[in-house]
């Protein structure tokens, strides 16, 4: 008979962090043809022993009593030993993500840039070149200028204009992609199903940061994408109230990233329970934002003193194909190019009353930033004007405010500007 124990020179440990993502826990299962909306309110339900609890308790603890050895216990998946490792409140917000991005695994990190750098580090290798866009959010941006020389990672940066022929960019030496799409500021789409399947062909990993669009929008998984990132303090969260990243994927890959937490960039488990909380109203926030991103990016099509507006899709009959081709909603987010450049973009901003003056986005509350003041200020003048970043261009993350009045406010502090 074949002996079925582990050879004597493997840690237990390390069959702890297998089985705490291989053995998902109880939760009660739902028919698969649920919607969304549903799924969010019910997806991650688990019976609460002690009080019967409707919402998930908080597991604010940093360790657990198991019943046995630590090697004995680490073959039962559903024993929590140390909450770095696992904790009952993060694995349920993880299982909505799980869930509604379609992956076979989901796991949660302290934040979007933890969630990013967990996977650079744990699958970039050095000498295989890592193929990403050059208008990435700035922080990704930020890690892989600074990491890839560290680490002796070339890293190659493709234009918007070259992203329209994943075949050029993609090649035998490449062994990661890193996608945005929508991007960030300019709210491009890309072609994720034709990218992911060049990086097929040559075995490369494609990952795809689907924050803007938010996996009510989007399904990048499901376009053929590898692995899927989040920034979770934006439409996930929705309340700015909280940090967090997320990553999903098939069990194969979420097992190579970081898998002993090594790095340490966990979710602690009051930032699940906020995650789990603001994850249930997800569908109705984004839906509304869907409408009022719409409402408002016509509205100031036609305002004199926008230059230009960026939405998905908007002003190109290519990327417009592209738009509806892969997202049921064009997200809340609108960028605008104030005329005047900085100077009336400021003056802009100093005039809104209902929008805050503030980065992030996603939440109940709509935002508005200079990108180069902000998200890309890392960008030289001349570097943000070859990716065709404005100096006057304004970002807007619009919220649950009612669309006329936001529509108002904009356009009054345009006159004004």
């Amino acid at each position: 008979m074949t002996d079925p124990s582990p050879p004597a020179e493997e840690d237990p440990k390390a069959r702890v962090g297998r089985n705490r993502r291989t053995r998902r826990p109880p939760f009660d299962g739902l028919p698969e043809w649920v919607a969304p909306a549903t799924r969010l309110v019910h997806g991650n339900r688990r019976p609460d022993p002690l009080a019967g609890s409707v919402v998930l308790p908080i597991y604010q603890t940093s360790t657990f009593h198991y019943p046995a050895a630590y090697s004995e216990s680490a073959e039962h998946g559903g024993v929590y030993f140390y909450t770095r490792l696992k904790n009952p409140t993060v694995e349920a917000a993880a299982e909505l993500v799980r869930q509604l991005e379609g992956g076979e695994d989901a796991r949660l990190f302290a934040s979007g840039m933890g969630a990013i750098s967990a996977v650079f580090f744990s699958l970039a290798r050095p000498g295989e070149e890592v193929v990403a866009l050059d208008n990435l959010y700035g922080g990704t941006q930020d890690l892989l200028r600074w990491a890839g020389p560290q680490f002796g990672i070339p890293v190659r940066w493709v234009s918007d204009s070259e992203a329209r022929t994943p075949e050029r960019a993609i090649g035998p030496a490449t062994r990661l992609v890193f996608l945005e799409s929508p991007t960030n500021p300019l709210l491009r789409v890309h072609d994720l199903a034709r990218w992911a399947q060049r990086a097929r062909e040559f075995g490369a990993v494609t990952v795809v940061d689907n924050t803007f669009a938010s996996p009510v929008n989007q399904s990048p998984l499901g376009l053929g994408a590898d692995l899927v990132v989040h920034s979770a303090t934006k439409y996930l969260g929705g309340h700015a109230d909280l940090l967090g990243g997320a990553v999903v994927g098939s069990e194969r890959l979420l097992e190579r990233i970081d898998p002993q937490d090594t790095l340490g960039a966990v979710m602690d488990p009051f930032a699940g329970f906020l995650l789990n909380r603001g994850l249930r109203t997800l569908a109705l926030r984004v839906e509304r934002q869907n409408r009022t991103g719409r409402e408002v990016a016509e509205a100031l099509a036609g305002h004199p003193k926008v230059e230009r507006v960026y939405y998905p899709g908007r002003g190109d009959a290519e990327q417009e194909a592209i738009a509806d081709r892969q997202m049921c909603g064009r997200g809340g987010m609108v960028s605008i190019s104030v005329a005047g450049g900085l100077d009336a973009a400021r003056r802009f901003l100093h005039r809104l009353r209902l929008v805050h003056i503030a980065a992030s986005l996603g939440g109940v509350e709509s935002l508005a930033s200079i990108p180069g003041e902000t998200s890309h200020r890392h960008l030289s003048p001349a570097e943000r004007a070859a990716r065709g970043i404005p100096e006057g261009l304004v970002r807007l993350s619009l919220g649950l405010e009612d669309p006329a009045d936001l529509v108002r406010d904009i356009s009054e502090a345009l006159d004004a500007a």
